[in-house]
């Protein structure tokens, strides 16, 4: 299966380097330094559980200077440059293309596919902890790698094939892949630990030990869950697992100094997903008549700490 990877991060890195591991036909789309490095040494993986690889079977280049037509477009940026990826995608993808976003930020797909109506966007979601060590290398800091994804509730289940062999396709590489029957619960499911993580680390400026041990951090970690929890039994979603217990579960096994990649956005001073992560589930509260205090509490933070960015 031939694949375009938006995003050379380290969410779209992961994913280009295990897909061209297992010998698929890859295209990052990447810039900069890092876009130079990978042409001219190859992509490395850097990881604790498998040691460092070099993948060197992997087509990278610009989104000017793609001219391919994938089976697959994975969108890998962050929420405030989606307006990057909708115009590569109208311009460069095609009907047999099948988009598939994996942000952060619960409901990329339809925000897409409302932008455009040619191409068929579902809805996915991610779990992975990346991140660009440097120029030309990724580090995968945990061995956690899930890519889960679907159609929306009524949506016209066109390129229908191609998504139900990409479910094997990713297994075979090493991904956790599942094509979802309900991927708006999934994705929320997703939301509702990634969206906690990075704000009770953002709002404590703490890595992961500190979220792993009884105190304020987790506390709120766990109180930010059981409010995303609230909010989709607004929505009218059931989850079928004790989403508080499975976020601290993924918590405890992260390895200690793990950091989100808001937090990381955030340290370094420029664009970040609060909004997205953050303000959104406030929003979200006021439409759905749900109560949010603490994330009402981070919120607040962030409009007098940060210099908040879609």
């Amino acid at each position: 299966m031939k694949f375009c990877i938006f995003g050379a991060g380290g969410t779209g890195g992961v994913l280009a380097a295990y897909l061209a591991m297992a010998g698929h036909d890859v295209t990052l789309i990447a810039r900069g330094a890092h876009l130079a490095a990978i042409q001219e040494q190859g992509l490395t993986l850097h990881t604790n559980h498998r040691g460092t690889e070099v993948i060197r079977n992997l087509k990278t280049c610009t989104a000017a200077a793609y001219e391919d037509v994938p089976d697959v477009l994975f969108v890998c940026v962050k929420y405030y440059d989606l307006e990057d990826a909708i115009a590569f995608a109208r311009e460069k993808m095609g009907k047999d293309t099948l988009v598939i976003p994996v942000l952060n930020v619960f409901g990329t797909g339809g925000v897409m596919q409302e932008r455009l109506p040619e191409l068929t966007c579902l809805d996915g979601c991610i779990y992975v902890m990346g991140q660009i060590e440097a120029p030309g290398v990724i580090y995968q800091s945990d061995k956690m790698l899930r890519v889960i994804y679907g159609y929306r509730p009524g949506q016209q289940q066109d390129l229908l094939e191609t998504a139900q062999e990409l479910e094997g396709i990713l297994q075979a590489a090493e991904i956790r892949g599942h094509f979802s029957a309900n991927i708006v619960r999934d994705a929320l499911q997703k939301f509702a630990y990634v969206s906690p993580a990075g704000a009770a680390g953002a709002y404590f400026n703490a890595t992961s030990e500190k979220l792993q041990q009884e105190g304020p951090e987790r506390e709120l970690f766990a109180g930010l869950i059981r409010e995303v929890v609230a909010l989709g039994r607004a929505m009218g979603i059931e989850f079928e697992k004790d989403l508080v217990e499975t976020g601290l579960q993924i918590m405890d096994v992260l390895k200690p100094g793990s950091t989100t990649s808001m937090q990381r956005d955030i340290l370094r001073g420029g664009k970040s997903e609060f909004a997205g992560l953050v303000t959104r589930v406030v929003e979200l509260g006021e439409k759905y008549q749900v109560p949010v205090p603490l994330y009402r509490k981070v919120n607040e933070w962030g409009k007098e700490h940060l210099q908040l960015h879609g």
